[in-house]
């Protein structure tokens, strides 16, 4: 029952709290967002994907690799820490993680042997919050560099890694939501400016750069905003409006779920993303937009 209902209309409404792949997920398929956060017991997934193990593996082996001691932070050393965390969930055979592990260690040997050992960041892995007067925002971040200018003589810059075929431009920087919240988080949590942010292409080298301003950031928070008000009038109506049983995954394989008393608060969302979809054998109109992929389908050949 809300606060209305029970008379408390001058009560403050709930934060809504939310992380990047929350907001994002609700943008995608309201739908998929339902069978993600809501629904308990979960949907059964479908199987991993293994471009997830490839970013995970990369991911893994870089954080371990800033947390040793500056005079042990070589290439050689950072490969090895692919190796040692290699996961293999997703691949087609053992020949194939075989020849991406090969491929990802490269990959990191390459990609650390541009980086200064000694400069040391500000966090790896690190998760930082804030809250506004709507939302109770967290989120990790690959790593957060302190780097020279500015007023105060350092300026944080969001870092984040990327392992996919796609080539990434300014504008994947400029658009990114998770890196503007980010970068809005963490100025608040470490009192610093904080403006930049990059996506780091490991597979090319490349780096996409953005510059926001304040203006570009609160932009980005109101955006933020705006999304969780809907997420957050969804989640309300499931837990309170909808007087229904809730969905569940049938005993039967290739039953479909009846999503029907669900559907004008999440209605699916169908388009190419829906073959990248673990949730795609529980919604037919996702399996008529797009045939699931191989999980081995994402990684280059």
């Amino acid at each position: 029952m809300s606060a209305e209902q029970l008379g408390f209309e001058g009560m403050p409404r709930r934060l809504y709290s939310c992380t990047p792949s929350r907001l994002n997920s609700w943008l995608d398929c309201p739908r998929r967002y339902r069978m993600t956060y809501l629904d308990r017991p979960q949907p059964q997934k479908g199987p991993p994907w293994a471009h997830n193990s490839l970013g995970v593996s990369v991911h893994n082996a870089l954080a371990a690799w800033w947390r040793l001691p500056a005079r042990q932070r070589t290439a050689e050393i950072a490969g090895t820490l692919l190796l040692r965390g290699w996961l293999t969930e997703g691949f087609r055979d053992a020949e194939q993680s075989a020849a991406w592990r090969s491929r990802a260690r490269d990959m990191v040997e390459g990609y650390v042997s541009g980086l200064d050992p000694g400069e040391e960041p500000m966090g790896v892995e690190r998760t930082v919050a804030m809250r506004t007067d709507s939302i109770a925002f967290s989120g990790r971040i690959d790593r957060l560099d302190a780097r020279p200018g500015g007023e105060t003589g350092a300026e944080l810059v969001v870092v984040d890694y990327k392992t996919g075929r796609r080539v990434l431009t300014e504008d994947d920087a400029r658009a990114s939501l998770a890196l503007a919240l980010y970068a809005i988080a963490s100025s608040r949590v470490l009192r610093r400016p904080c403006r930049r942010v990059e996506l780091h292409h490991l597979p090319t080298g490349d780096v996409a750069v953005w510059e926001h301003t304040e203006e570009s950031l609160l932009r980005h928070l109101r955006r933020a905003e705006q999304i969780a008000a809907e997420a957050q009038g969804a989640d309300e109506a499931y837990k309170t409006r909808l007087n229904v049983p809730r969905p569940r995954q049938s005993e039967r394989p290739g039953t479909a779920v009846d999503h029907t008393p669900f559907d004008e608060v999440f209605p699916p969302r169908p388009s190419n993303l829906c073959a990248w979809c673990d949730f795609s054998r529980h919604c037919p109109e996702g399996q008529q937009a797009a045939a699931r992929k191989e999980p081995w389908a994402a990684l280059a050949e």
